[in-house]
C-alpha cells in the first residue's frame, strides 16, 4: 500500500510547488509515484513538465462533463454508468511516466457540486495504492476540499504556510475539522515557505500536534521556470529551493539520496 502524502493550507502559499518538487526526490524508475491534483486550477502538471492535451489524458471532470452531455462513448453505451465512469478513468484519466503517474481533478464546467467525481475518487483511489509506493496529493487552498473527503487516511499532512495569522488558523481550523469528520493521518508538519523570516518562523514552531521542519528557501528559478513553462524537475540539485525540500522531505524520514 502507498504510503500517502498530502499538502495543503491557504491558497498560494506554495503547496503545488512543495508537491512538485517533493516528486523529484520522491518518485523515480525504481520507486515510482501516483501524483493527484485536487486544485481546479490545475497548475501541478505544467509544474512537472506535463502536456496532458498533447498526451490525450483527460482530467476526471473531462469525462463526467463528456458523459453529461452524450458526447461519444458509443462502444461504452451498454454499460451501467458507474462502471462506465470507472473504465474511461483508467483509459483516460492516468498520465503514466517512468517515474510517476498523475491524475488531474480538472475544472468544473457546469453548475453543481463536486459529488460525483469526489465519490469517483473515493472509490477508486485505495485500489490504486496498492500499486505505488508513494501518493503524493495536492489540495486546494482553504477548508471545502476536506469535506470530500477524497483521502482520509493519511500518513503524513503538510502544512505549507505564508508568513500570516490566517496561515496558523487555517492549521488550527483544519485540524478540528479533521478529527470532526474522520480524517486520520499519522503526523502533520508544518513547511514555511520562502516569505518568511527567522522570527516569523519561530512563532510557528511551537504549534500544538504539529512538528515543524524548516523553510522552503526562495529560489529565482523557480519563478522563471514556471514563467516559460519548464519543469521543476529540471532544477538543478543545488538550487536552493530543491535543496530546502530534499532537507525538510529528510526530517520527515523520507530517503532522497541528498
Amino acid at each position: 500500500m502507498a504510503k500517502i502524502l498530502v499538502t495543503t493550507g491557504r491558497g498560494g502559499s506554495g503547496k503545488t510547488t512543495f508537491v512538485a518538487l517533493a516528486a523529484k526526490y520522491l518518485s523515480s524508475s525504481e520507486r515510482p509515484s501516483l501524483i493527484i491534483d485536487l486544485d481546479g486550477d490545475q497548475s501541478l502538471a505544467d509544474m512537472l513538465g506535463v502536456d496532458l492535451k498533447e498526451r490525450n489524458v483527460k482530467t476526471i471532470l473531462d469525462i463526467l462533463f463528456d458523459l453529461q452531455k452524450g458526447k461519444a462513448y458509443e462502444e461504452l453505451k451498454s454499460m451501467p454508468m458507474p462502471q462506465k465512469i470507472e473504465y474511461l478513468f483508467h483509459s483516460d484519466c492516468v498520465y503514466e511516466s517512468e517515474k510517476f503517474d498523475l491524475v488531474t481533478l480538472g475544472v468544473k464546467w457546469t453548475s453543481g457540486c463536486y459529488c460525483l467525481p469526489n465519490d469517483l475518487l473515493r472509490g477508486i483511489i485505495p485500489g490504486m495504492a496498492r500499486s505505488y509506493e508513494r501518493m503524493l496529493v495536492d489540495t486546494p487552498g482553504g477548508l471545502e476540499h476536506l469535506n470530500r473527503k477524497v483521502v482520509s487516511e493519511i500518513d503524513d499532512l503538510f502544512f505549507v504556510l505564508d508568513p500570516s495569522l490566517k496561515a496558523i488558523k487555517n492549521v488550527q481550523r483544519t485540524l478540528t475539522l479533521a478529527g470532526e469528520i474522520g480524517i486520520r493521518y499519522k503526523n502533520c508538519y508544518l513547511v514555511s515557505n520562502h516569505s518568511f523570516k527567522q522570527d516569523s518562523e519561530d512563532l510557528i514552531r511551537h504549534e500544538d500536534g504539529t512538528s515543524y521542519l524548516g523553510k522552503v528557501e526562495y529560489d529565482p528559478n523557480v519563478e522563471n521556470y514556471n514563467l516559460i513553462g519548464k519543469s521543476l524537475l529540471e532544477l538543478p540539485d543545488d538550487s536552493p529551493a530543491c535543496r530546502s525540500i530534499a532537507r525538510i522531505l529528510t526530517k520527515a524520514g523520507y530517503k532522497t539520496g541528498c
